[in-house]
């Protein structure tokens, strides 16, 4: 299974930008949104499950970033509004397919996921 991120860019603070994510041919069961600075850890950004549409974000992009699915095209997406310079990061889509494995309390863990995108730069300049 392939995940294709896209979307990315520069963009000056205060301003927006839209990931999408794509898998071939599968259906998520869960999708998720994690972000990677140099040095560190990859973080959690956001995730949804497909059945229900529930969704989870981290503290730090509440009501701000808005994760949505669509079914038809097997993408899940990622709206960044009010994007401050702390969010510059490597983007990383995540997914897990079929029968779903990923338990609510892990949803926010990488190590649940085996599926990943390549990755989408996101700069955000002050």
């Amino acid at each position: 299974v392939q995940l294709q991120a896209s979307g990315g860019g520069l963009v000056q603070a205060g301003g927006s930008l839209r990931l999408s994510c794509a898998a071939s041919g599968r259906t998520f069961s869960t999708g998720a949104w994690f972000r990677q600075t140099p040095g560190k850890e990859r973080e959690f950004v956001a995730g949804i499950r497909w059945s229900g549409s529930n969704t989870l974000y981290a503290d730090s992009v509440k009501g701000r970033f808005t994760i949505a699915k669509d079914n038809a095209k097997k993408a899940v997406y990622l709206q960044m509004n009010s994007l401050k310079p702390e969010d510059t990061a490597v983007y990383y889509c995540a997914a897990d397919f079929g029968p779903s494995r990923i338990i609510w309390s892990q949803l926010s863990s990488a190590s649940a996921y085996d599926y990943w995108g390549q990755g989408t730069q996101v700069t955000v300049s002050s």
